[in-house]
């Protein structure tokens, strides 16, 4: 079957970035965040073993609900203690620490582009966008039920910017396609607007596979070259307190089967889901995560996994989740931290629970996106366009976001030291008398020297307001639709595309996923 070419895609990605440039988007290249600075570890190590020994008597004692009979029988099978509800599993340590390490602390996942391989872990961040609200929002059209002519354009924003290294779902529910066939139409359109990394949703035998095929038609792999690396991921969810459900267990047993990486995610909300304390909901969340990671290296010894972090408070006014709380913060720089201590790559996420982009959406992705990756968080989820705990996708918000991705992966360069950037010479040619405007050493690196944001507005009041005095929020707007009217579709290969459609016909003519409804 045809592919593209490299070198074809890579001229591609030189014209994107040039009329993004004239766009007026300022961006950095396609790549991802190397860490350069040591994580902060909010525990001793002394710390570290108490929270590792709680959640280790969490498995041993309490032990986790499976509502999965087949992910109980592999258990059972492995030597776990089923409990006489037939659901509860009561885990060895020894045996989750054996398991935990047979997974790789590192791995890429290449998608139909090469050029847009990510790596997960391995001292990078990789960003992802806003995935499942039900709800898109802009400044001129309002909030509004999600709905494909919406989800389009997110991709497209998720194309257009360098910053955004995968897609972690859908960046709005199209939620005018039927359940039973929206997998199809929307992978379809994560495979035709992007080239980026994806994502499947672990909800039902159907779409799992339905998205499997897809992504290996879409890359035109046989399908033992599917299997022989990671191709795409899925991420489950347990439900706090202590389950696991069967819709997500089977999802990521079946990607585990085929090599492909689970992220296990749990929501542990501080005083709802999980203990007020941070530290017992971060020991509840990882007894939750290592018994699906022990069960997914049980399946297939080796499989990528990631382990997830989305432990949070809630309002105990309101009972709401609260998100980019200094708890949050250092709930995630813990949860770094543990991860670390098993050997796993690590999700975080970029959240707020602001119902607009305004400052407090801005303050509490700024404190999202600092305790994620001051703890070298390795995969971000939500990280651009995330607005009203999850419940809505901004456009602009999306914009906003990535400017601050941006300068954090600006912040990442690593600092040179030479005689150059000593500025020595320069400063004795100064003076104390002078000013470093004209001196050459200023002229040689103006251009280059310092990060040239694209939403900031950097002039005087005055200038400001002759141009029209816009806020950030309204900037985000005008540059978003900027952004769609330049966005062009990657190439993919007509034959590609042809055969992805006569699978969509196919499987819907079969009624694609089973619904109720």
């Amino acid at each position: 079957m045809a592919r593209t070419r490299p070198g074809r895609t890579n001229r591609r990605q030189n014209r994107e970035q040039a009329a993004a440039e004239a766009a007026g988007l300022h961006q950095l290249p396609w790549g991802q965040l190397t860490y350069v600075d040591r994580p902060i570890d909010p525990l001793d190590e002394e710390g570290v073993q108490k929270v590792h020994d709680a959640a280790m008597r969490v498995l041993e004692d309490i032990g986790i609900e499976f509502l999965n009979d087949e992910a109980v029988e592999i258990l059972r099978k492995a030597g776990c203690t089923v409990g006489s509800n037939g659901q509860n599993i009561r885990f060895d340590r020894d045996w989750i620490m054996a398991q935990t390490a047979k997974a790789p602390s590192s791995f890429t996942i290449t998608p139909r582009n090469p050029a847009r391989e990510i790596e997960w872990g391995n001292g990078k961040a990789a960003f992802g966008m806003v995935a499942s609200p039900p709800n898109s929002m802009d400044l001129v059209g309002g909030r509004r039920v999600g709905n494909r002519k919406d989800y389009q354009d997110l991709l497209r924003l998720s194309q257009s910017f360098n910053c955004i290294n995968f897609n972690g779902g859908y960046p709005v529910e199209p939620i005018d396609i039927h359940a039973s066939i929206r997998h199809l139409d929307a992978i379809y359109d994560l495979l035709t607007l992007t080239d980026k990394v994806l994502h499947a949703y672990s909800l039902g035998p159907e779409r799992v596979e339905d998205a499997m095929e897809m992504v290996r038609i879409g890359a035109g792999l046989t399908h033992e070259e599917f299997e022989a690396k990671p191709r795409m991921f899925t991420n489950i969810n347990s439900s706090s307190p202590l389950k696991h459900d069967w819709p997500m267990l089977d999802g990521a047993m079946r990607l585990a089967r085929r090599n492909q990486p689970v992220i296990i995610a749990p929501f542990t909300l501080a005083g709802a889901m999980a203990p007020v304390t941070i530290v017992g909901s971060v020991v509840q969340q990882i007894a939750e995560a290592l018994a699906a990671v022990a069960l997914l290296q049980e399946i297939r010894p080796g499989v990528p996994v990631v382990m997830g972090a989305f432990t949070s408070n809630v309002d105990m006014k309101s009972g709401s989740p609260a998100f980019g709380t200094p708890e949050y913060m250092r709930a995630m720089q813990i949860s770094g931290q543990m991860a670390r201590f098993y050997g796993l790559p690590w999700r975080g996420s970029n959240a707020n629970a602001s119902n607009a982009p305004d400052g407090q959406a801005v303050w509490e992705s700024q404190n999202s996106l600092f305790s994620v990756l001051s703890g070298h968080c390795n995969v971000i989820f939500h990280a651009a366009g995330w607005v009203e705990g999850g419940l809505s996708a901004s456009f602009e918000k999306v914009v906003i976001d990535c400017e601050m991705i941006q300068q954090w992966m600006y912040y990442n360069r690593p600092v040179k030291v030479d005689e150059g950037e000593l500025a020595v010479d320069a400063i004795r040619e100064v003076g104390p008398n002078g000013h470093f405007f004209g001196c050459q050493h200023t002229q040689d690196r103006y251009r280059d020297a310092f990060y040239n944001p694209f939403l900031s507005d950097w002039r005087n009041f005055e200038a400001w307001v002759e141009a029209g005095a816009q806020s950030s929020h309204e900037r985000a707007h005008h540059l978003y639709k900027q952004i769609l009217r330049d966005y062009e579709a990657p190439p993919i290969d007509e034959a590609i595309r042809e055969e992805l459609q006569a699978f969509m016909a196919k499987r819907k003519e079969e009624g694609g996923a089973k619904t109720d409804f």
